[in-house]
């Protein structure tokens, strides 16, 4: 039996416990010391978060959280726009040395973590920035852009998105962009695209692509959010990996989700994909969302600016992970699972370190 095989099921034995069993841990969780101290000196990664605004009330929320670092969304409206973005967020940097990290290298991250500062790699959902021209890449690498997704949830040009009626997969120039992002070490991201796509992208890509913000289909039927096991082990085969979003309505179906259910999907990931190869992430501010989001400012919107087939619900956080300390709440909940220091150091950040410096270098 091949290790990784092994590996695989050892970690799903591991993991076994009953619903039963893990609903009434959910109800009074022990918290084992160990695994607090064991978050303090991991590197803890959200690949794909932002801020609310960026005020006291979010740094205040960067020291309760232990981030070390994360990816960020920019507009990506049209070329222009998004350089003024990179511009400001560079700014934002530069303004604040005491606190934040440019990470355009593997090293910038782990020095961010010796200094007590948290990292920033700049990122874009679509890639409609390019506007058609290949050229642009080039001077958006400059000013500090490691992470692109290939499409949003529509159609581009570059291939298809989710929720796209006909999904034609990547188009020639989406594959001259994938092998120019190869050449210059931007990450290939493609959380929104269509399944099509999705594994058109994998293949292209002579570099590990990568799931920033996503969650099992075996665990969440039809969502169009959500990646297939055959998706998230071809990501694995190749170095990628996947990131577990902890949104409530992608996480769950059900008014009551929980912390233990976006668990199951990481447990999931992993039986599929190999304990290298899942991360975390929020898709959402570290502050949070309860302190801000109304029905009226987030919900209604997304109504109208999704499909009826992103089930999208109101409320979108779940209790435990809309706190800024929710990533320590998930190492304690993988602790209960009976998962290992080791293993879980590796899902807070440890995957993502070693798939950046993959791509960017060390």
């Amino acid at each position: 039996m091949p290790d990784s095989d092994m590996k695989r099921r050892t970690f799903l034995g591991l993991l076994g416990a009953s619903l039963a069993a893990r609903r009434s841990l959910a109800q009074a969780p022990p918290r084992n010391p160990a695994i607090d101290a064991l978050y303090d000196r991991s590197i803890v990664i959200d690949a794909l978060a932002f801020g609310r605004e960026w005020d006291e009330v979010e740094y205040d929320a960067i020291e309760r959280s232990g981030y070390t670092g994360i990816q960020t969304t920019l507009p990506s409206n049209n070329f222009q726009v998004a350089a003024r973005a990179l511009a400001e967020w560079n700014r934002r940097i530069r303004d604040n040395p005491d606190k934040l990290v440019h990470a355009t290298r593997a090293a910038h991250i782990e020095q961010a973590k010796a200094d007590g500062k948290m990292a920033v790699i700049f990122g874009f959902q679509n890639a409609t920035m390019l506007e058609g021209a290949l050229e642009n890449l080039d001077p958006l690498y400059d000013l500090g852009t490691r992470c692109i997704q290939l499409t949003y949830n529509a159609q581009n040009r570059l291939g298809s998105g989710c929720t796209e009626r006909v999904d034609g997969g990547l188009s020639d120039f989406g594959v001259a962009v994938v092998e120019r992002m190869n050449e210059l070490g931007i990450i290939v991201d493609l959380s929104h695209c269509g399944r099509r796509t999705s594994m058109d992208g994998i293949e292209a890509s002579s570099s590990p692509a990568a799931f920033t913000h996503t969650f099992c289909e075996a665990l969440y039927n039809d969502h169009p959010r959500a990646k297939t096991d055959e998706q998230i082990r071809a990501l694995s085969d190749k170095g990628g990996v996947t990131g577990i979003v902890a949104l409530g309505y992608m996480v769950g179906p059900d008014p009551d989700t929980s912390i233990e259910d976006y668990v199951d999907h990481i447990v999931h990931a992993v039986n599929v994909g190999g304990i290298e190869h899942v991360g975390i992430c929020t898709d959402y501010a570290i502050r949070g969302m309860k302190s801000w989001a109304t029905r009226e400012n987030w919900y209604e919107p997304r109504l109208r600016m999704f499909k009826p087939s992103y089930r999208v619900r109101w409320p979108p956080f779940i209790e435990g992970l809309d706190e800024p300390e929710r990533f320590l709440n998930v190492a304690h909940a993988l602790d209960r699972r009976g998962v290992s220091e080791a293993d879980i150091a590796k899902i807070l950040g440890g995957n993502w370190v070693r798939y950046f410096r993959d791509i960017f270098g060390g």
